[in-house]
């Protein structure tokens, strides 16, 4: 036996992930153990996880690889510092006591977080090299072009190569401090969200504005060629050399200080939203041909924090060269783990893939990585919180009773199996919906997510019926929510002349199609197909529901409030059910209706509830 320990830490999102004799046993993100959204610390509750599952010790580990090369990138640290000294003194000491106590000491922290019970061997790999292994390997090509696009790495910033049989080889890369990934933070930032947490609000935010400043941002900020390639002006970034993202001369050339945190979104931040969406999907485009004509490969995989911009993904799909694109559900820094993990496998160690469940089907089990709890141990939870709950017979009278229920306009938490590797629910820790609803896309944010209106949802549609319903091709998948199509002409509604005039959040006041809970206001929606071997059962009461009303879609948002990690035992699921205005909580076959319970809780304890997680 073989066993592989993938650590990613210390940044944002740490995670670990196990490989036993090449098979993936388990992966998490420590933020689902703590409760603290995007946790970088040592990931000591996901590492005892991974082992429990396996049955292993330290001990019996071989390898233990960590996701980056810490001594390169206190090299870039120690650059960016002499290149702008004395200006970024501040971020410099801020920065410097964390490099001097523990990550120029990776061995010793990672042996004493392993509590000294490891003394075996360490591989340190390249952050988009770990990135590469975590799209490419588990991906169900035989060969691919490969690209990793993110924040920064150790200096990469973004790397294209390619990938064939057990190898895979970056090529050429563009260094920090040219960044898409920054390009898109400082935006996130100016437009008052929280940088490494926000982005996928301004993804969201874009579709109510206007791409106005698209030519300003090419013309001042990006200096983008034709093959991809790009430089930034550093003269409008403030993140080489200071505390915050974006610099005075950014803030003259968009016309004014950065929106408070919390404050009121207006049309200057969608538009803005809007523009560096369209500067994001024009540069991925430009990048991926490159890739497709450097080496000639009809397949593609991606990874890194960008990646996880569906919007952008869903046109590369449509627009881009490439038959097939696979993308790493993990794709920002919590897949590291995983990728450094199969880097030791298949590159240092040369061994052979694993061949998928079916052909043309990957190894990433679904994403379904996490942990998962028993019937006893639901049933010790609920007895103890003094929960009311019936108990079906059979999974088919759960999915009969629960398609009822979901008809009936009640929101649904669902729980079953793992937890989903990733920050993307998927159907094991899931909230769900009827989208035929007008008024629930409003409901789920204000009443159980507890977060910003304009905020879209996203679907989930049983794969054999995605292209009766969205402009999709019906032999592509998307397993892992994320890519991005566009509801069928044929179910949108057709708008008065007051609705099409609309702007910005007034959008939202318009039911746009025969699924409206799930529409965006550009008729865009960040489809989910579900197939019967990664989901059986949500599957199944999928197809209940359309037996029951004619439609294969439902809603499915993560199972969790505002700026709260996705819910990880029956608890966490419990808690949060008790803390919002959900209808229904499943856990596994057991019922909870929220007008049964005897149990409430006060608007103070749910203040107090959500006050435990910080604003995004």
């Amino acid at each position: 036996m073989t066993a592989i320990l993938g650590i990613s830490a210390f940044y944002h999102d740490s995670a670990a992930a196990l490989l036993v004799d090449g098979e993936l046993v388990a992966a998490a993100q420590e933020e689902r153990f703590t409760r603290k959204k995007h946790d970088e610390s040592f990931p000591r509750h996901a590492i005892d996880y991974c082992l429990q599952t396996a049955g292993i010790t330290p001990e019996e580990l071989d390898w233990v690889a960590f996701y980056e090369k810490p001594l390169c990138k206190f090299e870039r640290l120690l650059e960016t510092y002499l290149a702008y000294a004395p200006a970024g003194f501040r971020s410099f000491r801020k920065a410097i006591p964390l490099w001097l106590t523990k990550k120029l000491h990776l061995r010793r922290e990672l042996r004493e977080g392993l509590d000294g019970r490891y003394d075996g061997r360490f591989v340190f790999t390249d952050h988009h090299e770990s990135h590469a292994a975590s799209a490419y390997f588990p991906s169900p090509f035989k060969e691919a072009a490969l690209v990793t696009i993110d924040g920064v790495g150790e200096w990469s910033t973004t790397c294209l190569g390619v990938g064939k049989g057990n190898k895979i080889e970056l090529r050429e890369e563009i260094r920090f401090p040219h960044s898409l990934g920054l390009l898109y933070s400082a935006f996130t930032y100016y437009t008052g969200f929280k940088v490494n947490s926000g982005e996928y609000k301004l993804m969201g935010l874009a579709p109510y504005g206007r791409p106005i400043y698209r030519d300003l941002i090419l013309d001042h900020l990006i200096d983008l060629k034709e093959d991809g390639s790009f430089r930034l002006d550093m003269d409008y970034f403030n993140y080489c050399q200071g505390l915050t993202m974006t610099s005075a001369k950014f803030h003259q050339l968009f016309g004014g200080e950065p929106r408070k945190p919390e404050s009121r979104v207006t049309e200057r931040e969608m538009d803005l939203a809007a523009s560096v969406q369209a500067v994001t999907e024009e540069v991925i485009l430009r990048l991926s041909r490159y890739a497709h004509s450097r080496t000639g490969q009809k397949n593609l995989v991606l990874a890194g924090g960008v990646a996880l911009n569906c919007v952008a993904n869903g046109r590369l799909l449509r627009e881009g060269p490439f038959e097939k694109i696979w993308i790493q559900p993990a794709a920002g820094d919590a897949g590291g783990a995983l990728g450094a993990a199969l880097f030791t496998w298949h590159q240092l160690l040369e061994k052979p893939r694993a061949k998928g469940p079916f052909e043309g089907m990957d190894t990433q089990r679904g994403s379904f990585l996490g942990p998962d709890f028993s019937d006893d141990e639901i049933v010790h939870t609920l007895d103890e919180r003094g929960a009311v709950y019936t108990t079906a017979a059979s999974e088919e009278h759960l999915c009969d009773e629960v398609s009822s229920l979901l008809a009936g306009g009640n929101v649904v938490g669902w729980f079953q199996g793992r937890m989903e590797f990733g920050p993307r629910a998927l159907g094991s820790r899931s909230i769900l919906g009827d989208a035929r609803d007008e008024a629930m896309q409003s409901v789920m944010n204000l009443k159980i997510k507890f977060r910003e209106s304009f905020r879209p949802f996203a679907p989930i549609v049983l794969r054999e019926h995605v292209d009766e319903f969205f402009e999709w091709s019906p032999e592509h998948e998307s397993p892992y929510m994320l890519l991005v199509g566009h509801v069928r002409e044929r179910l949108r509604h057709e708008l008065t002349p007051e609705q099409e005039a609309a702007f910005g959040i007034e959008k939202l006041k318009a039911a746009r199609s025969t699924i409206p809970a799930v529409t965006h206001v550009d008729y865009s929606a960040r489809v989910q197909t579900v197939d019967r071997v990664r989901h059986p059962l949500l599957h199944q009461l999928m197809t209940r529901f359309h037996e029951r009303t004619g439609c294969p879609v439902l809603i499915n948002t993560s199972f969790n409030v505002r700026s709260e990690p996705i819910v990880c035992t029956p608890e966490d699921a419990y808690r949060c059910f008790m803390a919002t205005d959900m209808d229904v909580l499943i856990l596994g076959r057991h019922v909870l209706r929220k007008s049964d319970q005897n149990e409430t809780m006060s608007s103070h304890d749910r203040e107090a509830h959500l006050a435990r997680f910080e604003l995004d």
